[in-house]
């Protein structure tokens, strides 16, 4: 079977979001509790990186979640990482997640997405991973980690998947963005080279410059495809 956009019959696709098409950015959150979540939050949106993934390794995402929705949701969407299991999938779409992002390839955990119409960015390195995160039904499927392979990985993916969506995360930083874009990246995802020192008292308003430097990276790189 040869991969395109549309998943094989019988098997939905959702769409990236709109944020997501038109910022191509997303910001990684892991800290020691949600609770430290909004400031970080309100520098990142002032950047412009407005796609927020929380991961499940931070306490307290669940509870915090509406509270982000409540004060950024017209502007910026929410996504819940690190799901594992389809129990933590159905309570993240519960909970208004408006995306999944898993850091290993699960097919069960792609339907609960697709069958709810939540987007979901499964991790997978090996071409085999990720043509069967692609052909399950993924937005896009995450390059994990992405620092291993390089951006050229794309390209290459591209020679026999030539349909296939990556997002790029785990080691990608500002200077490279670019390189990933180029290669035929949807997105990128960015942790600490991203958050630097935001939840460890570091400066918010470099934070925000952090994030206005990414996307201009990223909307530099698309100008020149």
């Amino acid at each position: 079977m040869s991969p395109t956009e549309q998943p094989p019959v019988g098997v939905e696709r959702i769409a990236a979001s709109r944020i997501l098409q038109q910022t191509a950015t997303i910001a990684v959150l892991r800290a020691p509790h949600a609770r430290a979540y909004a400031p970080v939050v309100e520098a990142l949106v002032r950047g412009g990186v407005l796609s927020i993934e929380l991961t499940l390794s931070t306490q307290g995402v669940f509870e915090e979640l509406p509270l982000l929705q409540e004060r950024f949701g017209s502007t910026a969407e929410f996504g819940i990482g690190t799901v594992t299991t389809v129990d933590e999938a159905v309570r993240a779409i519960d909970a208004g997640a408006a995306y999944l992002v898993t850091p290993m390839t699960d097919t069960a955990l792609i339907a609960a997405a697709t069958q709810r119409g939540v987007a979901i960015y499964p991790g997978g390195l090996t071409p085999t991973e990720l043509f069967n995160g692609w052909s399950a039904g993924a937005t896009a499927v995450k390059v994990f980690p992405a620092s291993v392979v390089g951006a050229g990985y794309v390209s290459m993916l591209r020679g026999p998947f030539p349909g296939i969506q990556v997002v790029p995360s785990g080691g990608v930083d500002l200077d490279d963005a670019g390189a990933w874009m180029k290669a035929g990246a949807l997105a990128v995802s960015l942790g600490g080279p991203l958050l630097g020192d935001a939840f460890k008292g570091g400066d918010l308003g470099q934070l925000t410059q952090r994030a206005i430097r990414l996307r201009g990276v990223v909307e530099e790189a698309r100008a020149a495809l």
